[in-house]
């Protein structure tokens, strides 16, 4: 069903002051100054009672927005069995209902691999494709190509296929046998080697590269470089798959079928899960004990993902995010023309990437005194990815916050 729309106004801050909490996490993340305690629909609370309206989703994975009742009672459905897990040396209901809705409803995969996170989904893609590419070429069929602006993980083979330095260069040696090449159809031509190459990476929209928005005619080039070759081409859906262009799958909009997709962030409506699409003869290139998860696909989380999963397929939301990502794009194209302030406005569906002059985390603090919460994706560029059940009143009224937080500055 078609979200309805909540109150457009933002909360005005209250006297007292959120708190920054002492901490014995590992300060891995610089995290903003204010302690959330609940959330609502598309909205926030710190634990002074303030309200922020959320263009963040948890970075993409909150995708049916807070306190979902839908959620918690799949959750709590989920553990009536008592299975809360048992490891993949068992089958569960759950998890094969899961892979065989997945198999059906992205129109190419025949096997799915579960996991726990985005990283860990390319990792398990890129020994997928090693595998395959042995078996089809010998040893020397083995490296991977990304293209330059992708981000795949953290972990030491998608560090090496992602295009931070900040994120590469302290843990240096990485990876050996992946490489990163321009988003330049000469380039890959170079690089795409039948003999040597065994997988091409790439995100049809690029996330954390400044959501690029990759056309169509280069995503169906590379598809057709790799299929003459014989070489995997992997789509990394973990942040822009799953509804948030308004298809359930990004590929869809450019009209190609990879030979996998990774996928993870909304899958479990914020419970940890990951998943490797892919077409039998990938799965058949695997066998028992080539790779592992402890969690992967446990029966409590896939039961969760199920739910959200037949929700976010829903042709009445993929329609939503279609008609409020219009709201969007009118929006920040008014934004950009009224305020000179703005250099360039890209993205799709509910995933925008807003470029400014001034350096982006001004901006972001800025909105957040204003009570909206948005992300960047570089140093200049603003990321906006509101939950999908954001209604066209709570687009406007982040709208119109947003451009007070860019011209006050």
């Amino acid at each position: 069903m078609t979200p309805t729309a909540s109150a457009p106004t933002l909360s005005a801050a209250p006297t007292d002051q959120p708190s920054t909490p002492p901490t014995a996490i590992l300060g891995t993340y610089k995290r903003a100054p204010m302690l959330l305690t609940r959330g609502e629909g598309v909205r926030l609370f710190d634990d002074t009672g303030r309200a922020y309206l959320d263009f963040t989703s948890g970075i993409a994975v909150n995708a049916l927005g807070y306190g979902d009742p839908g959620i918690a009672r799949a959750i709590e459905q989920a553990t009536v069995s008592g299975l809360i897990h048992t490891s993949n040396l068992f089958s569960t209901t759950p998890g094969e209902a899961l892979a065989a809705r997945l198999v059906d409803l992205s129109g190419f995969a025949q096997r799915v691999f579960f996991c726990n996170s985005g990283a860990e989904a390319n990792e398990g893609a890129f020994k997928i494709a090693r595998k395959w590419g042995r078996a089809l070429g010998g040893p020397a069929k083995h490296e991977i190509i990304a293209v330059r602006g992708g981000f795949h993980g953290r972990l030491f083979a998608t560090v090496a296929a992602t295009d931070r330095p900040a994120y590469r260069l302290p843990f240096r040696p990485l990876v050996p046998g992946v490489h990163i090449v321009e988003r330049d159809l000469g380039d890959l031509e170079t690089a795409l080697d039948r003999d040597t190459t065994c997988a091409l990476i790439v995100e049809p929209i690029q996330g954390e590269g400044g959501v690029r928005v990759l056309e169509p005619a280069l995503l169906q080039a590379m598809r057709r470089m790799t299929q003459e070759r014989q070489i995997a081409f992997i789509l990394d859906e973990i942040q822009c798959g799953l509804g948030r262009t308004g298809h359930l799958f990004a590929f869809e909009r450019a009209g190609v079928q990879p030979d996998m997709v990774t996928l993870a962030k909304p899958l479990a409506g914020g419970l940890p899960m990951g998943a490797v699409l892919m077409t039998q003869p990938f799965a058949d290139a695997m066998a028992a004990g080539d790779h592992g998860t402890t969690f992967g696909g446990g029966p409590f989380v896939a039961s969760v993902a199920l739910h959200v999963l037949d929700r976010l397929a829903d042709p009445a939301l993929l329609a939503h995010v279609r008609a409020v990502g219009a709201v969007m794009a009118d929006g920040l194209a008014a934004i950009q023309a009224r305020t000179g302030r703005v250099r360039a406005v890209r993205g799709t569906g509910l995933m925008w990437g807003v470029d400014v002059h001034e350096p982006a985390a001004a901006v972001i603090e800025r909105a957040r005194g204003l009570g909206l919460l948005i992300l960047s994706a570089g140093e200049h560029t603003l990321r906006l990815l509101p939950p999908l059940v954001l209604s066209r009143e709570d687009a406007l009224a982040g709208l119109d916050t947003l451009e007070q937080a860019i011209t006050t500055g």
